[in-house]
């Protein structure tokens, strides 16, 4: 089967796409990769490497992706970029060698929306008459992508959707099928009423024919192409099993964090730091990389990542949140539920929580509280935020 994956990046419009071309044998298909960042994930973690290469649970989120479509047999990529492809090149240059598949770049101009990028990839995609897929790239799940192949291929029409259950539909967009069918009937955006808890997974498959339906010019594939398809019985939807989150906000990237590290317990992944060799991991779901340097002393988990080379120091408390590479935490800090960027260095006897995201190379000095600030990469602080705000200069007080 060929598969392609899409990537493409628009850091100026606050938007990030991943497309791209992937091949497989000895069947067809292809697969598109879309993501949509929001600004302060963009600005305090990704402002300096590109956001598909930002990690999620020790592997640029990318990577999660390309490793299951290569599980599935994929031996070909086309990658789209424009915002420092440069990076995406070297990095996925060693992801081409360490895989034995075929990576190649190409630059989007202009932002074409979320649609507007397959009609780019339209000489790649509709090359003969093999389904492609499309993959929001911020979405974590089991990635169930031969299972999705075949749904696509049994029922035979123009697009599949997969889909997930919520408890609160209302705060989405909801996927409603034909009684007793599959074929989806029409889409409610943030419905007031109950009509149903399936949203889009933001995973799908076309057959290339689907291209006669988008222009080359910012489109959006959920509000123009889906609804045109479904007005022809020509969509269907594909329950997916398993845990599923959009990582593109912070609080979700942590939440996704969660279920991910839940889905390796429950798989007893030899991935996770096993608590009974590691006395200081507690609770349980925690993924530490081997180079991490971790005191005897620190208490830590449930629900941690901590990336590689970080140094953790004495008596620290660490708790949903993830520690990214050559973080340095020290003595006796507390952080919960926060994202600590590359390089940052969070003093003694500080206290992190509510949402803090630093980005590459924040200085938060010691005996400080910083709750809920988005701090921008190369910053210090001197002085405790005690309210949620967005900390962009560099500069001995809090903004």
């Amino acid at each position: 089967m060929k598969i392609s994956i899409t990537s493409i990046s628009h850091s100026s419009s606050n938007l990030q796409l991943d497309y791209g071309r992937i091949n497989k044998t000895p069947q067809s298909g292809q697969a598109n990769s879309l993501q949509i960042d929001t600004l302060l994930f963009l600005l305090a973690v990704s402002l300096s490497w590109p956001k598909p290469l930002v990690e999620f649970c020790n592997k640029a989120m990318i990577l999660h992706q390309i490793e299951a479509l290569v599980k599935a047999g994929v031996k070909d990529i086309v990658l789209a970029v424009n915002y420092r492809p440069e990076v995406m090149v070297s990095v996925l240059k060693k992801t081409e060698e360490e895989f034995g598949i075929n990576i190649h770049f190409s630059v989007e101009t202009e932002p074409l929306g979320t649609a507007g990028p397959l009609a780019l990839a339209r000489d790649i995609l509709g090359k003969d008459d093999t389904p492609f897929f499309v993959l929001n790239s911020d979405v974590t799940c089991v990635y169930p992508f031969e299972a999705f192949r075949d749904f696509h291929a049994a029922h035979g029409a123009e697009g599949s959707i997969m889909v997930t259950k919520v408890a609160e539909p209302s705060a989405y967009g909801v996927v409603v099928t034909k009684p007793g069918s599959t074929v989806i009937d029409r889409f409610v955006e943030k419905p007031v009423e109950f009509v149903g808890n399936r949203i889009n997974a933001g995973i799908y498959i076309f057959n290339p024919s689907v291209l006669n339906r988008i222009k080359l010019e910012p489109t959006s594939i959920e509000k123009d192409t889906f609804p045109a398809i479904a007005a022809d019985q020509q969509l269907h939807s594909f329950d997916l099993p398993g845990f599923w989150m959009d990582v593109g906000q912070p609080k979700d990237y942590l939440s996704g964090t969660c279920l991910y590290l839940s889905h390796l317990t429950s798989t007893h992944s030899p991935l996770l730091t096993d608590p009974k060799t590691n006395k200081w991991v507690y609770g349980g779901n925690v993924l530490v990389d081997p180079s991490a340097e971790i005191d005897p002393t620190a208490v830590i988990g449930p629900n941690v990542v901590i990336g590689p080379d970080a140094k953790i120091g004495p008596g620290v408390r660490l708790q949903r949140c993830v520690i990214l590479s050559n973080a340095v935490v020290r003595d006796h800090a507390w952080i919960a539920n926060s994202i600590i960027g590359w390089n940052s260095n969070v003093g003694r006897w500080t206290r992190v929580e509510n949402i803090t995201v630093l980005g590459d190379d924040v200085t938060i000095k010691d005996e400080l509280y910083v709750n809920g600030a988005s701090v921008l990469p190369h910053k210090s602080i001197s002085t405790s935020i005690t309210e949620p705000r967005i900390v962009m200069c560099k500069c001995n007080f809090s903004i």
